[in-house]
């Protein structure tokens, strides 16, 4: 298992070890052990799953209080895949990192607390799982608008394909209005 920095300290990407025969394959997508060395010490208490079709962009989500760090991968299709720093006392506050995840490649993505997160599908349709740190809390949920101004995220938008958003994301805030963590 390797694990990679990204330019927000924090955010990793794991790529599995992946072991392939004439059977499939096999790997690890979580071991206690390995993350722990890599820093990761997160105690997960859930886990997600969803199917999306081409053109939905889900987030930018998070939870003002229950922060939930997510270990992130896709099992069927393509996202991109961005985290978003939003800890006022980071020097890293505002700024975001995008990356392909897929079904293919098999990358994972450690999106700490403390960090808005989102993706855009793709392909014809994706699942997505994800682990967290802490229980879903609806009341304390945001939405940060999936294209703020100020966050200019890059999103690699398919031309001739309708955005699927939820009224949730259409209703997103901007990010200069967005309740943060310290």
């Amino acid at each position: 298992m390797k694990f990679i920095s990204t330019s927000l300290p924090g955010v990793i990407i794991i790529e599995p070890e992946v072991f392939t025969d004439s059977r499939g394959f096999f790997m690890e997508t979580w071991e206690k052990r390995k993350f722990a060395r890599a820093g990761i010490t997160a105690n997960f208490v859930q886990d997600n799953h969803s199917k999306s079709v081409r053109g939905t962009l889900r987030g930018l989500h998070y939870q003002i209080r229950q922060p939930q760090g997510k270990l992130v991968r896709v099992i069927a299709g393509e996202v991109f895949d961005v985290a978003v720093d939003i800890r006022k006392s980071s020097p890293t506050f505002g700024q975001w990192v995008g990356l392909h995840l897929s079904a293919e490649n098999k990358h994972q993505i450690w999106v700490p607390p403390g960090f808005a997160h989102g993706f855009y599908v793709l392909t014809e349709a994706a699942e997505f799982t994800y682990k967290c740190t802490d229980f879903y809390a609806p009341e304390y949920e945001r939405t940060i608008l999936w294209n703020d101004k100020d966050l200019a995220i890059n999103w690699p938008l398919k031309p001739g394909f309708p955005l699927v958003l939820s009224e949730k994301d259409k209703a997103g805030i901007p990010f200069e209005k967005a309740e943060v963590y310290p």
